[in-house]
């Protein structure tokens, strides 16, 4: 198989627009985390549907206003958030697999559903590979995210248009809509009195502005009477209790230590619920046993 490369140019970006692949694996010891997908399951499902390896790098869009042009022939795919996309400036339905032809524009305009949105690309997006991994991330890659005027290389080939599916696959939305995220016991929860354990696991959390691919901070009406723990280790998924009460749910790009006490542990496969809460919804933390 032929492949040639070509150079996609982001002709406008709104903040926060990077590449991510499966990130980063075995660097903890040295502060370096993972810098995995927000969203795994929207991740996976356009590598899948792309006939791609699993850890093809994609873009990783937080906010609408993405153009793209593309100068020679590919397949996208693009799945999480449901967003308003136009093709050279036509407006396109529930998008499973798309042809871009040679010299073509992409738009990502709003998004109607969901926070984070992925684009995929036939054999994936060819961004500088560091400590095995193309995610972007501050002190490893040299581009924190996208500015207007980047290139990002792609390989071209010649199956385009011939490669067509048998069936047009639909992703599923409906995990976004969950109200409930599931979580473990954190190492501190036991230290919780039971009053509060019981307030916490009986709110509905709003998420606010406060949000990153670090973590998501949330406001909590009980007031902390747990002391502050020596460093130890955290993970994409820890949820901390602040002196000052509020929780923080830590993301894919979260620090590997901290000093906070671990309350809960959101389960791994949730997380793609949480990425996909828009500032001012709703969940609830419902808790599971080992």
């Amino acid at each position: 198989m032929i492949r040639d490369p070509a150079f996609a140019e982001i002709l406008k970006t709104p903040p926060g627009v990077q590449v991510v692949d499966q990130g980063r694996k075995g660097w903890g010891q040295l502060g370096i985390p993972a810098s995995a997908p927000s969203d795994i399951r929207a991740f996976l499902w356009v590598n899948h549907i792309l006939r791609n390896p699993e850890n093809a790098a994609v873009l990783e869009v937080s906010q609408p206003g993405l153009l793209l042009n593309f100068p020679s022939p590919t397949l996208i795919c693009i799945a999480g958030a449901k967003a308003q996309v136009k093709l050279n400036g036509n407006p396109l339905t529930e998008i499973s697999l798309l042809e871009i032809p040679e010299s073509s524009h992409l738009e990502i305009g709003k998004f109607e559903q969901g926070a984070i949105l992925y684009l995929g690309i036939r054999h994936g997006f060819q961004s500088e590979l560091q400590l095995g991994s193309r995610s972007f991330f501050r002190g490893i890659t040299s581009k924190t995210q996208f500015s207007k005027g980047d290139q990002i290389m792609y390989f071209t080939n010649h199956e385009v248009p011939q490669f067509h599916l048998q069936a047009k696959p639909n992703f599923s939305r409906a995990y976004q809509k969950q109200e409930s995220v599931n979580a473990y016991p954190g190492p501190e929860w036991n230290l919780l009195s039971d009053a509060v354990k019981k307030e916490l696991l009986s709110m509905k959390f709003q998420v606010t502005q406060i949000r990153n691919r670090m973590g998501i901070q949330l406001e909590s009406p009980f007031t902390n009477e747990l002391n502050s723990i020596s460093t130890a280790p955290v993970f994409p998924g820890t949820v901390q209790l602040t002196p000052s009460g509020k929780l923080i749910l830590l993301m894919q790009d979260a620090q590997v230590t901290g000093g906070y006490p671990r309350i809960l542990q959101i389960c791994e496969e949730d997380l793609s619920i949480l990425a996909q809460k828009p500032a001012g919804s709703f969940f609830r933390l419902k808790l599971q046993q080992f």
